[in-house]
């Protein structure tokens, strides 16, 4: 199997670029269906209408009804169809962006993809999460391609809550170790192919920035400013760990996070926030060593990431509710069997058990 890095065909990040999206879109195509909440209209949307005006392009807005299942793309197709666009354009977070390109998919036409948070990997990425009606994970729907440009106005994203950003983190903070559990176990990547050494590298370039940044970084936007650190966050939430997770490998981490979808009492919680305790699950699971685990631990405290189930909102969960979540981590096909050893539902019970210990016991 070839070594294969897949990533967008234009990332664009800066402070106002948003202003510009008509001019990325317009070689694209000169109508725009753009999928969008109300919030996020109320928020960006004269701009976004000005700058396709400016560009000659006719624009339409659509509001997201709030999960990406098949129900609602099946509703966007049938809207998309019935106007006669001829661009896909996602503006919102990461929800937004896998339904954004689930249906450029299936009508067949590029997709432009405008994260307004930098809560996770999912814009620069070849792959839609979907989710059913009452937001549990269903698939994954793997693309045929990256998003056609990725564009991050980092004055928006900046402003928006700070833990939407510490989301990203967390989602980003599994990134490395997801990938070189992959690569460990030689395992093929979301890319098709095995893990380039450029990958890792991205990967692990993901990893330090979030050290080195990401307590200053959540510091910034709680004041609803954008400094050097916040734009090195936004790159390693978005690119960084969106390159590095798709093209290094998914492993323990996203699967435990597959898994805690089937406890109500976590739907609360962000996929970032999920996934970092999801990594420390990992870490568990793969003995790693307890200068590793204490790494983690601090930053997660650091930036506000959960370390233990309480966290997660499980304060006094049952054996029976964490067995089911197990179970749905170890599920046959999840990509916790990208790990470099046997993972059985047995396993990942303990490693809950034990992560949630480590982390009570460290605060």
């Amino acid at each position: 199997m070839a070594n294969i890095i897949i990533a967008p065909g234009r990332y664009i990040q800066g402070q106002g670029e948003l202003n510009n999206i008509g001019k990325y879109a317009q070689p694209l195509g000169t109508k725009a269906f753009v999928l969008i909440s109300k919030s996020g209209y109320d928020r960006v949307g004269e701009t976004v209408k000005k700058s396709f005006e400016a560009a000659q392009c006719s624009v339409y807005f659509e509001y997201f009804n709030g999960e990406c299942c098949k129900t609602e793309i099946n509703r966007l197709k049938a809207r998309f169809d019935e106007l006669g666009c001829d661009v896909c354009v996602g503006i919102g977070g990461g929800k937004i962006h896998d339904t954004a390109k689930a249906l450029a998919y299936y009508v067949k036409k590029p997709v432009v993809v405008v994260p307004t948070i930098a809560g996770t990997d999912a814009p620069c990425s070849a792959l839609s999460v979907i989710y059913t009606d009452e937001g549990v994970f269903e698939e994954y729907l793997w693309l045929p391609a990256n998003p056609n440009v990725v564009l991050v106005d980092t004055d928006v994203v900046s402003k928006a809550p700070a833990r939407l950003l510490v989301s990203g983190m967390g989602d980003a903070l599994a990134t490395y170790f997801e990938a070189k559990a992959t690569a460990d176990a030689d395992a093929a990547t979301c890319a098709g192919g095995k893990v380039t050494r450029a990958a890792l590298v991205l990967a692990r370039a993901c990893y330090d920035t979030l050290l080195a940044d990401g307590l200053k970084a959540r510091l910034a936007v709680e004041q609803h400013v954008c400094t050097p650190a916040v734009e090195n966050i936004i790159e390693a939430n978005t690119y960084l760990s969106g390159i590095g997770f798709e093209s290094g490998g998914l492993a323990g981490a996203h699967a435990i996070h597959n898994g805690f979808t089937v406890a109500p009492e976590t739907h609360k919680m962000y996929h970032g926030e999920k996934v970092a305790f999801g990594t420390l699950v990992q870490l568990v699971l793969q003995n790693a060593d307890m200068e590793q685990i204490e790494e983690v631990l601090d930053f997660c405290m650091s930036v506000g990431l959960p370390t233990t189930l309480a966290d997660l909102g499980m304060e006094n969960p049952t054996e029976e509710t964490l067995r089911t979540v197990a179970q749905a981590a170890a599920a046959p096909g999840e990509t916790i069997h990208n790990m470099p050893m046997e993972v059985t539902a047995d396993k990942v019970y303990a490693a809950i058990l034990a992560a949630d210990a480590l982390g009570r016991a460290y605060k």
